[in-house]
């Protein structure tokens, strides 16, 4: 899913139309070349090579290196935010966490690589994208929050945040550090974590569990 923010102009970065494949494969490739060299350490060359293409034939789909991330940090935030609000929505809140979860698991485990760009180069887009890239990071955590407080009424929404920002963080990372697991053991294993801590974070301090 790739969708422009409202009003924007035309031109190589604000496609019309169906989805390009070739934006989609420039995309993919971007994620793996900043995740592994750093935003400043890949070129616009590096990416053009990549996928096939010289520098000059790259800047027919994107007017340049900062537009490329933008995109691909715009593209997660409205893909979370989206499926979030999805699943969020069951009307049983238990079912939704558990929803919620396999949604984020299986977007952590497929794209590690979007994961570490999305976490180490935000500074890098540009200020109005950037702005709107943290708005839809902020209502994708309150879809989580509110789940929270329907397992548990009255919780304490800076505690039920926090818990949730923590809670991404085992999720982001832990398939980036931990080896030897397939990856359906894997998600089983972060589904447990993960669920659990929720749960017991959603317990009012001093009450009983």
């Amino acid at each position: 899913m790739t969708s422009r923010p409202a009003g924007a102009a035309s031109g190589p970065d604000s496609p019309a139309g169906p989805p390009n494949p070739r934006r989609a494969e420039i995309l993919g490739a971007a994620a793996e070349l900043f995740a592994r060299r750093g935003y400043h350490g890949a070129s616009i060359g590096d990416l053009g090579r990549a996928v096939g293409l010289t520098g000059p034939a790259l800047y027919r789909h994107f007017s340049g290196k900062e537009a490329v991330l933008a995109e691909m940090l715009l593209d997660i935030s409205e893909r979370l935010l989206a499926e979030g609000v999805r699943r969020a929505a069951a009307p049983d809140p238990g079912r939704a966490l558990d929803a919620l979860l396999r949604w984020h698991i299986a977007f952590a485990l497929d794209n590690p690589a979007l994961i570490t760009v999305h976490e180490r180069e935000l500074d890098n887009v540009p200020e109005p994208q950037r702005h709107r890239i943290r708005r839809l990071q902020r209502a994708y955590v309150e879809e989580w929050v509110a789940v929270l407080c329907r397992l548990s009424p009255g919780l304490p929404d800076d505690r039920t945040r926090a818990a949730v920002h923590a809670c991404f963080g085992l999720l982001n990372s832990t398939p980036r550090s931990a080896t030897g697991l397939g990856r359906e053991a894997m998600g089983d294993l972060l589904h447990t974590m993960a669920r659990s801590a929720l749960e017991s974070a959603a317990h009012r301090p001093g009450s009983a569990s």
